[in-house]
This record gives structure tokens, sequence and C-alpha cells, in this order.
């Protein structure tokens, strides 16, 4: 069939679907050095556009799984992006079009892929139990080689997960291998049903907590402290029938409220404390922390609808709003269900990063993208969470960045010591470049710049794995 990609707003500049693989030996060095010890691999994951969309519309959240990977030894940074060759993938190569129509939509997809499961894997990537797996909470994970990103298959932990999907933000701990996820709409699309796992280094289930969601929400990410997860539902909810009016996977209603449930972990559903607040987005969790019977859980947050591409019930687009790293505050001893909330910065910022060493307990550094620009430019910013004070390096006019990767600089590395690995958008030339900074001193600018002949569309999310935890096998 002849290929013609729509002249859409989500197509266009930077966006435009790239829809290549890539190898790089060795990437030229522009400016700096790489850091001597820094030894290891970086994967991402983001959305490309195999085909043209069957709809002929999109939303850049959609799109078929590019899965990158950065190996970086001996002051050398070699380069290898790979498509994610599951199921959804495979049988758009085999009929040579897209298949599938509306985002997460399955009324609206071709009969041919009745019993095809439409899952993406476009969105982060974890190593557990020695798998290299690719995320996305349309789908349980699907595993790829940690060298080649060639294909291995859909991965349910040896069919212990019950669940039809996993979260694509799992919390995962390096020291110790554990994996703390959940499942929303864990029974099908539509579903209140809700699960959190707490599952070893050898892929065994130590907790399984079944609940029920107030309403069929989208709960993008959560948090973890030692003795609680904390999930956040926002009212961007699942309607079954309208999904088979061709309607979108979500709709606004701002006319509910935000519901917080802290599930004790090692308890069950009736040690769940529930808090409410108004309509709102929780989209990204920097961390969350215990402070005597408080717990308290650093997010952006937005007064509004995070994804205005989502209409209200009544089809109605509500103008979207900038999120803000902001404190939410939970008073275990309170007999109310309210929730304190403050701004710990007034610039918009998204995508916080901290230390993944010391998530669950009060951090000092944390990391994210800040100001975007009308030109699409964006900044790295450094945040002193005690203090409030940022500092920020932008890579010039036209630039933006991807969401930063802190890696320590060295075992046993006090918090917040280390790098921040990231990738540039140079939109004047339409090519990308990697981005090394000290983590202490990011407004001093990169210690080294790595040219990439190549623009890298899109990425989410992604994790760091030290070069001996991959060799040790």
């Amino acid at each position: 069939m002849e290929v013609r990609f729509p002249d859409i707003p989500a197509y266009h500049g930077w966006a435009k679907p790239l829809r290549l693989e890539s190898t790089v030996e060795g990437l030229e060095l522009i400016e700096g050095a790489v850091p001597a010890g820094l030894d290891g691999t970086w994967y991402r994951a983001g959305p490309d556009r195999q085909y043209p969309p069957m709809l002929g519309t999109d939303i850049f959240i959609d799109g078929e799984g590019m899965a990158h990977m950065f190996r970086i030894k001996d002051g050398v940074v070699s380069y290898r992006s790979r498509w994610v060759r599951n199921d959804r993938y495979m049988a758009q190569a085999k009929a040579g079009r897209s298949l599938f129509g509306l985002y997460r939509n399955r009324f609206t997809d071709d009969p041919s892929v009745k019993d095809v499961s439409g899952g993406t894997a476009n969105t982060n990537m974890i190593f557990h139990d020695g798998r290299l797996l690719v995320l996305k909470e349309d789908d349980l994970p699907f595993e790829v080689d940690r060298d080649t990103l060639d294909p291995i298959g859909r991965y349910d932990f040896g069919g212990k997960v019950r669940a039809t999907s996993l979260t694509a933000h799992p919390k995962w701990y390096p020291d110790d291998g554990r994996l703390l996820t959940y499942s929303y709409q864990a029974r099908g699309d539509g579903t209140r049903d809700i699960v959190f796992y707490d599952i070893d280094d050898q892929g065994r289930i130590l907790d399984e907590i079944w609940f029920e969601m107030p309403y069929a929400s989208l709960v993008h990410d959560f948090a973890v402290t030692p003795n609680w997860a904390i999930f956040p539902f926002m009212p961007l909810i699942t309607d079954v029938e309208n999904l088979k009016r061709g309607g979108t996977f979500y709709e606004w209603h701002p006319n509910e409220q935000v519901v917080v449930a802290l599930v004790k972990r090692g308890g069950t559903k009736e040690d769940i404390r529930w808090f409410r607040g108004p309509a709102g987005c929780l989209s990204h969790m920097m961390n969350a922390w215990e402070e005597g019977s408080t717990i308290h859980l650093d997010t952006c947050y937005y007064d509004g609808n995070c994804f205005p591409f989502f209409p209200t019930p009544d089809g109605q687009h509500v103008e979207g709003c900038p999120p803000f790293l902001s404190r939410l505050s939970f008073d275990l001893n309170s007999d109310g269900d309210g929730f304190a909330r403050r701004r710990i910065i007034n610039t918009p910022g998204e995508m916080p990063r901290t230390d993944d060493r010391y998530q669950g307990h009060e951090c000092r550094h944390g990391f994210l993208i800040v100001g975007r620009g009308p030109d699409g430019s964006s900044a790295i910013g450094r945040i002193d969470l005690r203090s409030g004070e940022v500092t920020r390096w932008h890579p010039g006019p036209g630039a933006s960045v991807h969401e930063p990767q802190f890696v320590a600089r060295c075992p046993g590395a006090p918090e917040g010591d280390g790098w921040l690995l990231v990738i540039v958008n140079r939109l004047e030339t339409n090519l990308s470049e990697l981005a090394i900074l000290d983590a202490q001193d990011v407004a001093a600018g990169p210690v080294a710049r790595l040219y990439m002949p190549m623009r890298v569309r899109t990425t989410f999310h992604g994790t760091w794995v030290p070069g001996e935890r991959l060799r040790s096998r």
C-alpha cells in the first residue's frame, strides 16, 4: 500500500515520524571528556510510527515502541536503536500497514487483529532478574536482549502475574533487585480493579494486594515508602460504552475529585487510607517519604487536565494547564480525608527524577525538565529540596532536552553525587546530542557533549544499568 503520512500537528517538525533503526559504534566527542569511571548502559524507550495511523489522526503518546541504548565504557559511548518487535509490530509488518485505530480503543482496530495485543511497548525500560524489559501500561512487559535489543517475548513472570497489564512506572531498587509495580484496570479495559505487586530479584511475588479504584481511572505513576504504596486516581476515566461508540480511551471529568489511596505494604485492602482533593492530574512522581505519621509526596501536579486531547464526556476539549512540582502531605493521624499541597518551585516542570538509590526516603536533590518555551526549548533543572533553590542548564536557543538520568559517581557516593545523562534535541540542525552533566553543578554545563548523526525523535523514560551488573549475567 502507498505510505503517506497525514499532515497533522502531531507529525510536524521534530515530531515527524523517524522510522529509523541506528547503530553507531563510538559517538563523536564534541567537547569535554566522558568521565573515566562511567561504566554501564543507559536504556530508554519512546514512540515512533511504523506506518501512517489507520484513522489518519494521532496523539504524541501513541505509536510503536522504539528502544534506545547508550553503552558507555572507557570514555567511549556507542548508540543503538531498534523497534520493539512485539505482537503489534509483527502483525503490522506482515500486513504492511497500521492495524490499530484510536489510542487503546480496541473497538476501532482492524478486525484482523481482534486477538492481537495492541500494546505499544513505548514508555520505559527496566532491568530485573537478569531481564531487560520494555514497558507500556497497556500490556505486560516485553523482553529484549540486553546487548542487541533483539526481541525475546512478552513476559508475565512465569504466569504468576494475573493482571492483564503492568505499569510503565515500577519502582526498581538496584541494590537488592526488588521490583514494586502495579496494574490499573487490571482485569480489562474499563474495570476498576487495581493490584499492587512486590516482586523479588528471582521473580517471586512477595506481596499482592487487589482493591478497587473509585472510578476506572488513569494511574500513570505511583510512589513508595518503606511502609506505604501511594496511588493517585485522577478523573481521566475510561467508559467502555464510549469506546464502543468510537470515543477516546479517557474522558476528562472536571466535577470528580482527585483520590489518593495509601496502601499499607504487607497489609490488606482494609488497611487502605483514602484522601481527596479538587480535580487535577498527578502525572509523574519524584519521590515520597515518611515523617512520623505524615507521608510526603513530591509530584508534578496539574490544576486541570494534563492531556487536553482527551475531551469531557460531552465532547468539550478543555485547555491544558502547566505542571508544577508540588509537595502533597497526608496525615495518617487525621480524621479527615483532605491533604495539604504546596508548590516546591514556581517554574513549570516535568519528568522529575532523583538518585534512584534513595527512592522512598527523604532526598535533597531532584532533577527535571523546566521552562519549556514557545520555541520548544527547555532546560535541565536541579532542585535543592530543602532550600528550594533551582539551578539550570539550557542547551541554547532552539534546543530542548529529554528526561535526565542520574548515575552515581561511584558505588557508595553520597545522595545526588554523580552525573546526569541527557539527550538534547538540536532543532535547528534536526540532529541530537548526548550531554553529560555534573549533577552537583548543572549550571556549569556539560563535562562532555557527543554528536549523534541522527534525530532521536522522542523518548519518555529509561534506566541506567551498571556495567558490572550486565557483565555478571
